[in-house]
């Protein structure tokens, strides 16, 4: 059998197939292979920098200078001299209100000691005219009888035994400066020294007459068996008057009156007068001339140190 040709097709006017094998490589596009098409989107992404990079940013720190041992030295020298100055600072601020508080309780201090020798003179001016009066009265009653002697001079020299006057200072400022501690702003040490030996003198002063109470009562009780009362109470207005004329005077004319007793008793005049030498008004003129000799040496002292010459 012969084989059957083969139809060829005829070729249309005015196409021309491409051969196979005739183009050059130059002129045609090279496909894609699989690899190129699966890596493509990820070169996109990397075009576009949706992704981060590899390389991540590094923060560097600045570098710190070192410092050299003196400027830590220098340092630590100008921390101690801040400290060291606010210290002093502080101090010195303390100090001077310190100074101010010491200054107002010198004031006040200074003004209760002149009130305090102002009362000290009256008190030993007064004591003491007692304590003389009594003497006068026992020479009277060692020598006579009390039937012997003017009534009138058993009256004017035996009110005394029974004379009363207490001294009590001016001690608000010193009172408070103790309690409160502020004895310590006064530093000159003069001062602290004679403020306690004038306040422990007072002390001793207040206590004796505080025991004194005692046998004072009993001077009264045997002065009114002794004395009338009416009379009494006239040389008692004697003792009041300031003019020395005029008390010299009333003194003198009480005497002459010579008001009666109540007793001439030698017995009751013995037990008064003992009771009144228990009084020891003699002593308590020396404690209270010692206080008024301190007073006025603290005075002075105050004076001194903070200029209280006006005051």
């Amino acid at each position: 059998m012969s084989e059957p040709k083969k139809r060829v097709k005829s070729k249309e006017p005015g196409v021309k197939r491409p051969e196979v094998g005739s183009l050059k490589s130059e002129d045609a596009a090279p496909e894609p292979s699989i690899n190129e098409l699966q890596s493509e989107p990820e070169k996109e992404l990397t075009t576009n920098h949706s992704l981060p990079t590899t390389e991540m940013e590094v923060h560097h720190h600045p570098e710190v200078e070192k410092k050299g041992f003196k400027e830590y030295i220098l340092e630590g020298l100008m921390i101690f001299l801040a400290v060291t100055m606010g210290f002093f600072a502080e101090g010195l601020r303390e100090t001077i209100n310190e100074h101010n508080r010491a200054k107002e309780f010198a004031v006040t201090l200074y003004a209760d000691l002149k009130a305090d020798t102002a009362d000290l003179k009256s008190y030993i001016k007064y004591v003491d005219r007692g304590a003389k009066s009594v003497d006068t009265l026992m020479q009277l009653l060692s020598a006579n009888d009390p039937q012997h002697i003017s009534s009138g001079k058993l009256y004017w020299f035996g009110l005394w035994g029974g004379a009363y006057r207490m001294f009590t200072p001016h001690d608000a400022t010193l009172l408070e400066m103790k309690n409160s501690g502020s004895l310590r702003y006064f530093s000159n040490h003069t001062i602290n020294r004679e403020v306690a030996q004038y306040d422990q003198l007072c002390q001793s002063m207040k206590m004796y007459e505080t025991n004194e109470q005692g046998i004072y009562i009993e001077v009264r009780k045997l002065r009114a068996q002794l004395f009338s009362f009416k009379y009494n109470e006239m040389a008692n207005n004697i003792t009041r008057i300031k003019d020395k004329k005029l008390y010299q005077a009333a003194v003198d004319s009480l005497i002459r009156i010579n008001p009666p007793l109540l007793s001439y008793d030698r017995v009751l005049f013995n037990q008064y007068i003992e009771m009144v030498r228990s009084r020891f008004l003699g002593r308590k003129v020396i404690m209270a001339d010692t206080v008024l000799v301190h007073a006025n040496l603290l005075i002075n002292t105050l004076k001194n140190e903070y200029n209280l010459e006006g005051e």
